[in-house]
């Protein structure tokens, strides 16, 4: 015999809504106050460095204290207060070299106050131009990058390719997407898929799925990972893209096709294919036209502007390698492309093309 049905609680429908909105509210208040305790205590705790900095920078100006008394200040801290703690002499010489670098710097100094000390001695001790330094001062604000995440940037020379090459982009890209020649690069660096100099399409392929996050970190903030092998069916035939990403800011599909050789045109009609498809079949209808990446091993750069010139998709022709780059080859390439800018900053120009110390060297 069925059990008659209980009668509908309206009461609890009525009220488990109100509820869940008001505990949303609550949790979004205590997430945002604790965001900004977290920001207050960091920005007293920089502004705390710096003053200690200024101290110890000003009396070695003026020779009234050496290496021996900073480390008689560091003994003298830790003996008073044994819970103090981050203030070794190696750390006062940080401290003093943070001062240092960005006391006349007007344009720098505010952007360290709201960096985690950790990130902002990384930047410091290995950069050597306010350039360079402002480049990832800025990238860590607008990509919340982490510590390792920095220093990855760094090692694969992120600010110098920034500036070193454009990548080569359609026509039919630069006037859908006019922002794409800062989102895009003409080289990117593969060296955290451990491949060796010798590998296949596939071992390419999936060795950027299992390092998914280090390759969206190097593509660049706003790439969100849709597929591999994102299969798009035309009549009865079935195709399939190598990597298909969405980028937020641009608002579009991109769709990635991987080449182990050299760049060659008749690539691109297959790439051309794949974007009609995407946006006759898979993109929205408040989406921009779809982009094509494709992402050759070698390329001849005048075959990829003949190639582009009268291509009317929107697609690129981007290189990797899968070795770190040669840092000092890309300064002093950076170095001549600084030196035919006008009014730019001549330290910096002279020091971009010097080795930078490695972190935690000081000065002193």
């Amino acid at each position: 015999m069925n059990k008659p049905k209980e009668p509908l609680n309206t009461t609890k429908i009525l009220t488990e809504q109100p509820n869940e909105q008001t505990f949303a509210h609550l949790l979004a208040h205590i997430q945002q106050t604790r965001q900004q305790v977290f920001a207050q205590v960091n920005t007293a705790l920089i502004e705390l460095y710096w003053s200690v900095g200024q101290t110890i920078s000003e009396k070695v100006a003026s020779q009234a204290w050496g290496k021996g008394v900073v480390k008689q200040l560091a003994a003298y801290i830790a003996s008073q207060d044994s819970d103090i703690k981050g203030f070794s002499d190696k750390n006062l010489w940080r401290m003093k070299q943070f001062y240092d670098i960005y006391q006349n710097d007007t344009k720098l100094a505010p952007l360290v106050r709201v960096l985690p000390w950790t990130h902002n001695t990384i930047i410091f001790s290995r950069c050597k131009s306010s350039l360079e330094r402002e480049y990832y001062l800025t990238l860590v604000q607008s990509d919340k990058l982490s510590r390792r995440e920095l220093e990855r940037h760094i090692n694969a020379a992120h600010f110098e390719r920034s500036l070193s090459e454009p990548p080569k982009l359609s026509a039919a890209l630069r006037q859908s997407h006019p922002t794409s020649p800062s989102i895009f690069k003409d080289n990117y660096t593969l060296a955290f898929l451990g491949l060796p100099s010798s590998h296949s399409e596939n071992d390419l392929q999936k060795a950027i799925i299992n390092n998914l996050k280090s390759f969206i970190l190097e593509l660049g903030k706003d790439f969100i990972f849709i597929g591999e092998e994102y299969r798009l069916q035309v009549g009865n035939q079935d195709f399939y893209i190598d990597l298909l990403f969405f980028h937020r800011g641009l608002a579009a599909l991109v769709a990635f096709e991987l080449k182990i050789g050299k760049f060659s045109p008749q690539h691109l009609g297959q790439l051309d294919f794949y974007l009609e498809a995407l946006d006759r079949d898979v993109k929205k209808p408040h989406e921009n036209p779809s982009i094509g990446v494709l992402l050759c091993r070698d390329k001849d750069d005048e075959v990829v502007e003949y190639a582009l010139s009268r291509n009317l998709s929107p697609t690129l022709v981007a290189q990797y390698q899968c070795q770190l780059p040669d840092k000092q080859l890309l300064q002093a390439k950076l170095h001549q492309l600084l030196q035919h800018l006008p009014a730019q900053n001549e330290l910096d120009i002279e020091q971009i093309a010097e080795p930078a110390p490695r972190q935690g060297e000081s000065n002193e």
